[in-house]
Formats: structure tokens, sequence, C-alpha cells
């Protein structure tokens, strides 16, 4: 959708073209180059990205900081007040519960914790740790300025606000560079776009190929056929995600907010309690991945009083008292479980 949205704006290509364009393009280099292409390509997008969401808005900031707080305070002073909201409410305990909740998806990313993972030693991973956290503070840091200095700009030059506020990166780019230099910083849109799509539809593929075909289906199925469902599982999941995206009015925010939320209350309770807590067992990790998600769906469709809250919030809640409930009323810890719990704590003390 993303993809639809820039390809629109910068070519002035119908919205349904852009888009396949835009799925063309990661599917492609992921369905041949794997894991590997994927990995190499996410570090010169990541760059990309960093680099653009912080170079856009220091141009744009064309009397630095101070003046950047001036126009602010004449748009809007609220826009300057922590606790309060843009219309100078302040905000619920139910909105900064929501707003704080947000860290909980990291744990149940499963394209992000692929590549710790996939670390050459778990000394490295203090390294990789750094750089990750460094990574996204810059990244945050500067698409919150993006916001803040495109606000100002529209304002200072007499346009009406955007009707998609998810445009301004490139109406900035497009307003304060060079067409050459232009080009490159959009096509740091495009790097954003392609390195999360490339890697959930790799780990998506993988866990069909791996978990479903090989565990499930045939047990004895080779390498090359494993390999062969896993680029099938591409292409299904990446045709899947093309009608999904063939709204053009849906907000990329609102669907990643679902998105974020579906993977973090699925997936990190039992991470998190398959590495710190050694009681858990098979059926409480299935039974919390199966409650967080369904409890994700559901919270979703209500409004009003509680049900306002970000629904990884209770997922995430349901989704740990489930793996720990019907882990004790299961029998325990499997042997497998304490093992891997086990190798985990030595591997801590080597990182100490």
């Amino acid at each position: 959708m993303a993809g639809g949205k820039l390809f629109e704006t910068v070519f002035g290509l119908d919205y349904t073209i852009a888009v396949i364009i835009g799925t063309v393009c990661v599917v492609s280099y992921t369905l041949f180059g794997g894991f590997l292409a994927v990995s190499w390509t996410d570090l010169v997008q990541g760059l990309l990205m960093a680099a653009a969401l912080m170079i856009v808005p220091v141009i744009g900031m064309q009397g630095g900081l101070g003046q950047l707080t001036a126009d602010l305070e004449a748009i809007n002073p609220e826009l300057l007040t922590l606790w309060n909201d843009t219309k100078g409410q302040p905000l619920s305990a139910i909105a900064i519960i929501s707003l704080v909740a947000w860290g909980l998806g990291y744990f149940g990313q499963p394209h992000i914790l692929a590549r710790f993972k996939a670390s050459r030693s778990n000394k490295d991973l203090t390294t990789a740790r750094r750089i990750a956290v460094v990574w996204s503070g810059l990244s945050m840091i500067g698409a919150m300025l993006v916001g803040v200095v495109g606000l100002v700009y529209i304002t200072n030059t007499g346009g009406d606000v955007l009707a998609d506020g998810e445009k301004i990166f490139m109406l900035l780019v497009n307003a304060l560079f060079h067409p050459v230099i232009a080009g490159i910083l959009l096509a740091a849109i495009l790097a954003a776009i392609m390195s999360t799509a490339d890697s959930q539809l790799l780990v998506s593929s993988s866990a069909l190929a791996e978990d479903f075909y090989k565990q499930i289906i045939n047990k004895d199925a080779t390498s090359e056929q494993v390999v062969m469902v896993g680029r099938v599982g591409v292409i299904l999941l990446s045709v899947i995600a093309l009608v999904l995206a063939m709204t053009p009015d849906s907000s990329v925010l609102g669907l990643v907010s679902y998105a974020w939320a579906g993977f973090g209350a699925a997936f990190g309770p039992a991470i998190l309690l398959s590495l710190y807590w050694s009681g858990m067992n098979r059926n409480g990790a299935i039974a919390g991945i199966i409650v967080g998600g369904v409890t994700i769906v559901v919270w979703k469709q209500l409004t009003g009083g509680i049900f306002d809250i970000y629904e990884i919030v209770p997922g995430f809640i349901l989704s740990w008292i489930s793996i720990m409930v019907v882990s004790a009323m299961t029998g325990g810890p499997d042997k497998e479980v304490q093992a891997q719990h086990a190798t985990f704590e030595k591997n801590l003390v080597e990182l100490d």
C-alpha cells in the first residue's frame, strides 16, 4: 500500500498499477535471493532510510530548532505539550498506556528476531543490540521531525493541510531538493517498504515450508522440496497482500498498528516465557499464540470505554496468562524446553 502511494504521488501512476509494480519489485529478489539477499538489501535500505529521515527535516528547518519551536507555538501550542493532545485535552490513562504499549510489539516480531537469530556468535549480539537501538532511535526522531517540519512548511507556504498526512515526506522532498537528490531520498521510502515486506515474506514462507510442510505434511521432504514450497509460499502470500492493499483509502499506520499488535500478542509472551520461565511446555505455547491472536481480532472490533485501549495490551496479558495456566494444567515443562532454557542461561553468561 505504501508502495502504491509512493508511485502514485511521484509518477502519477494509477494506484492499482503502482501497487502491482511494488509487489513485483519485492517478490522478485525475495524469491530468488533468499535470506542472504534480504539481509544485505536490508542493510543498505536501513542506512538509506536513517539518512533520509535525518537529512530532510534538517534541511527543512531553515531557521533552526528555535524557529521551528516558535512556528509550532504559533500554529498550535499544544503540539509542544507532552501530556495534552492536539486539542489541548489531557491525555487519558488509556491513551498513555496505549502509546507505551507499542514497545511490547517488538518481542513478537519474527522478521526482526530472525536477524538476531542469524548472528554468527552470541558475542555479536551485544554489538547488534547497540546498532539496533541507535538506528531505531535516530529513525524515530527523524520521522517525528519530518511530521512537524512538514506541518510548519505547509502552513508557512499557505498550503492546505494534506488529506493524507502519510504523503508529507514526499511533499517535502519534492519541494526542498533538486530532482536528482529528491529521487535518492524518495528511494528511502521504497527502502522502508521493501525491507519490511521482504523480511515478513521470507519468515512467513519459511514457517509454511519448515513448520507446516516438513513437520506435518511431508516429514521426509528433501531440502529442494522445502525450498520450492517456500518459494510458492512467497508468491501466494504476496498475492494475498496485493489484494489487501487494493484499498487506497486505508491508513498504512492503521494497518501496521493492527499487524504489530497481532504479532506482538501472539508470539511475544511465548518467546519471553520460553526464555525466562522453565515451566512452559508445548501446549502452553500453542494456547498463548492462539489466545493472543484471537484477542487482537476480537478486541479490534469493539469500541468505547476500556475497549479503546490498544489491543496489544489485553492480547499480551491474556496470552501470558494462557501460557502459564495451560502449561501448569498439562503436566509442566517439556524436557526440550528445559534444555533450551538451560542453553539460553549459558549464553547469557557468555554475553556478560
